[in-house]
């Protein structure tokens, strides 16, 4: 009965792809108009639907009202937004330079859409980084089919309706089902023209080799141990009162979260008070029953979370409590890390906080490096001298300077891994890019044609083209 429905589903999904690759081939989705009348689409659908997307995550991962319009709704208009005001601009030809040798040449290149490409999203911003990315294929001009995460089946079924409501299946569509069932029958069976993935690591891995196959260029958002490093000339208040913020926000489970903290040992002590401070001026002296503090996704997670506590016990100097049967983990920060210790071997993506101490600014890259490739990095300082070093001998995908996560709302910047926390870059400009091909064109005039490329070849040639193509 299983293998029938496996059957079944697979004729969907490849009747599906093959109405996009018609709809696409017929030219349909290429025009400006097209594109514009698209993207305002989901920019009105998103708006007569805000409370049903609020209601839907908050059933999902118990997410704050101010935490699901901010990080999953507002960000979204700011993305539409920006596309429509300069989507014109975007699709024109841009000029490039004509060697000498080619003229009379005019040299452009051209953004051509890459066709028909497939978007898989996460659970812990299940609207946002679905609708994201579809920002970016829309306005390129492609067809979409998207695939939402099924660990948060109320966002995902919602989305699923709200396409369908808003776009014929020939153009944008929405298929559900387990991951580890669904994906292999998207990508190992269709030849997409692009594959975006925000997610893990291991599942990053996967979808590339799967993709490998079709060579279908992939992008991938992943993950990884992103640190925060505050320094002793440091605004500690202020730095502690962002961190705070910014770990606790989605109850840590962002991609770009501060993973753990590696702290100046003099200042160390005063930093710590303050967040705990800052804590219980969030989220009161109870966070569970907080309207301000949400949940995690599910028992897994919640066990994973669960180990860490239970590694770290002694140890925890800020919070540690937990409730399974609410999935609540209350804000926790853990002292005495060392990296031998389980939490500091995977990316934590949860409310606890590891703690580690530095006395040479030398110490932090080596620290760093334990966990290459962070997705992000955050600075706590006021010494320019100590922010060039850091920038200069660490990669990373993304950060802030006093400050944390606000870098991935700036429509203006790419969004993006490198080495383990992923491949390409996205939002604003980067996603039309992402999802374009440079088609690059050299337009000759006919009436004038030098005789110096074509045969038969001699001497006087070949000095002439040493003129033009040696040293300088």
């Amino acid at each position: 009965m299983q293998d029938v429905m496996q059957d079944t589903m697979k004729d969907q999904i490849q009747l599906t792809f093959n109405k996009k690759r018609e709809f696409f081939d017929g030219g349909h989705t290429k025009s400006y108009d097209f594109r514009i009348t698209q993207l305002k689409k989901l920019r009105k659908m998103i708006e007569t639907h805000e409370d049903d997307i609020i209601e839907a995550l908050y059933h999902d991962l118990h997410k704050p009202v101010f935490e699901a319009y901010t990080a999953e709704i507002g960000v979204m208009y700011e993305e539409i937004n920006h596309a429509i005001k300069n989507l014109k601009k975007w699709m024109k030809p841009q000029r490039a330079a004509s060697p000498l040798v080619f003229q009379p040449s005019k040299s452009r290149t051209y953004s051509e859409p890459l066709g028909v490409v497939l978007i898989i999203g996460p659970w812990n911003y299940p609207f946002q980084l679905l609708i994201a990315p579809l920002v970016g294929a829309i306005a390129a001009g492609n067809c979409a089919i998207i695939k939402p995460s099924d660990q948060t089946r109320h966002t995902s079924n919602l989305v699923k309706k709200l396409m369908e409501e808003t776009f014929p299946e020939e153009y944008i569509s929405v298929v559900q089902g387990p991951g580890a069932m669904i994906g292999p029958m998207l990508i190992e069976a269709l030849r997409f023209d692009h594959i975006f993935f925000t997610g893990s690591p291991a599942v990053g891995s996967k979808i590339a080799e799967m993709a490998a196959r079709h060579l279908s260029p992939v992008t991938l958002e992943l993950g990884g141990k992103s640190p925060v490093i505050v320094t002793e000339d440091a605004k500690i208040d202020v730095a502690a009162k962002r961190l705070t913020w910014a770990k606790y926000f989605n109850t840590g489970q962002t991609c770009v979260c501060p993973d753990y903290l590696i702290v100046h040992e003099d200042v160390k002590d005063e930093f710590i008070d303050r967040m705990k401070h800052y804590i219980r001026e969030f989220f009161g002296e109870d966070p569970s029953k907080s309207d301000s503090y949400g949940r995690i996704v599910n028992e897994k997670r919640f066990n994973i979370l669960s180990s860490y506590l239970k590694e770290g016990e002694g140890n925890i100097i800020v919070g540690g409590r937990s409730n399974k049967d609410e999935l609540y983990i209350e804000p926790t920060i853990i002292d005495h890390v060392t990296f031998e210790h389980q939490i500091m071997q995977e990316e934590i993506f949860g409310p606890i906080l590891p703690v580690l101490t530095y006395r040479e600014l030398r110490e932090v890259v080596e620290m760093v490096r334990e966990n290459r490739y962070p997705l992000a990095l955050y600075l706590y300082t006021e010494n320019k001298r100590t922010e060039e070093y850091i920038i200069s001998n660490i990669e990373f995908g993304g950060g802030c300077i006093n400050n944390g996560m606000v870098h991935v709302a700036n429509t203006h910047l790419p969004f993006g891994g490198v080495g383990n926390s992923g491949m390409g870059m996205y939002h604003g400009k980067y996603s039309f890019d992402l999802f374009s091909h440079k088609k690059s064109i050299i337009n000759t005039k006919t009436f004038l044609d030098p005789s110096l490329r074509y045969a038969p070849y001699n001497n006087k040639k070949l000095k002439l083209a040493k003129k033009y193509f040696g040293k300088k």
